[in-house]
């Protein structure tokens, strides 16, 4: 088995993973949402003590494991240095105290890999990676070759999503808590700009988006102390559709030129309902498999670290106690 570690931001996980089987023996993660949720967003120093608290909680009920574990995976990159380090330290404690290799693992691979727990991988395949850090088309024709074919030139989906929250003063993290109150909006009532609109690159931006809702905002609180249920709603619903309306425009001209047979949304920011749909109706119209990761899982977790490890120590892709560091990249 591998024992797998995730502490790139906010969550606190660890997992047990068969090699052979790939089957998920243990999984648990600890969120750090509430704790942040005061703050509106995350502060890394805050997120660094709580993981020296959670992960060795976690750690307690591997203890069974420990005898049958052949490696030490963890997140290296990208992430929030100060919380990636503490997840590297128990990964530095565990590899001398039962003496075993230790295992670098990218956090936007095993974002990749969460379509594939428990199960074989699918590719060639091109992913649709959108969390609170990343907004990225990336072409994968195996473990070992990822290319970024397109990319957010500034705010990410799931960050515009948060910061749209922040700004409504409704909580952290800001994308359930937006796509519930679009639910009963009307995504036509706010005339907000589809970013890039006109421009041929496959490329991503929202930093403009994000500004016309603040602008509206300030607007409706010039009239109003207080803004309505029914205002936020609507705010939530045009924001909401813009920024996927982007993400869909984008895609169709992907999709025109290379037309993918196999395509996954993967990341924190996937599980959007509304993303996953409209997703689901461009790969059908042109005859493409759409792979999708479990809703449990599109966020931070140390499962999918752990299916990317099994792969790594198949190929013996292993890193020496003295070279890991929060520095490791994906391979292009």
């Amino acid at each position: 088995m591998i024992l797998s570690i995730e502490s790139s931001c906010d969550d606190s996980s660890i997992a047990i993973t068969k090699i052979d089987t790939l089957e998920l023996i243990f999984h648990k993660k600890i969120s750090q949402e509430l704790e942040h949720s005061f703050y509106g967003g995350v502060v890394p120093e805050l997120a660094a003590r709580l993981h020296i608290e959670a992960l060795p909680i976690i750690l307690q009920e591997c203890t069974q494991y420990f005898g049958n574990i052949k490696a030490i995976a963890v997140t290296t990159a990208p992430g929030l240095s100060v919380t990636l380090g503490e997840g590297v330290m128990m990964a530095k404690a565990l590899s001398i105290s039962l003496n075993l290799p230790l295992i670098a693992v990218n956090h936007l691979k095993g974002h990749i890999y969460s379509c594939f727990l428990e199960k074989k991988t699918n590719f060639p395949l091109t992913v649709l990676l959108v969390s609170g850090g990343h907004t990225q088309i990336i072409e994968v024709k195996n473990s070992n070759d990822m290319r970024i074919v397109g990319q957010t030139s500034d705010d990410s989906f799931g960050e515009s999503f948060d910061k749209v929250s922040k700004m409504l003063h409704l909580g952290y993290p800001g994308g359930p808590i937006v796509e519930e109150k679009a639910k009963t909006g009307k995504a036509d009532f706010y005339d907000f700009p589809i970013p890039l609109r006109q421009s041929p690159n496959i490329e991503f931006s929202f930093s403009g988006l994000k500004n016309a809702v603040r602008l509206a905002i300030l607007k409706e609180e010039e009239s109003a102390d207080i803004l309505t249920e029914y205002t936020i709603s609507n705010i939530c619903a045009s924001f909401q559709h813009a920024a996927v309306s982007h993400i869909l425009m984008k895609l169709k001209k992907y999709f025109k030129v290379q037309k993918p047979t196999s395509f996954a949304i993967v990341g924190g920011a996937s599980a959007n309902a509304f993303l996953r749909t409209e997703c689901e109706n461009l790969c059908k119209s042109y005859n493409c498999e759409l792979i999708l990761a479990p809703l449990q899982y599109c966020s931070d977790n140390a499962a999918m670290i752990g299916r990317v490890a099994i792969e790594q120590y198949l190929s013996n892709d292993f890193i020496s106690i003295d070279d890991i560091d929060v520095q490791s990249r994906i391979k292009n």
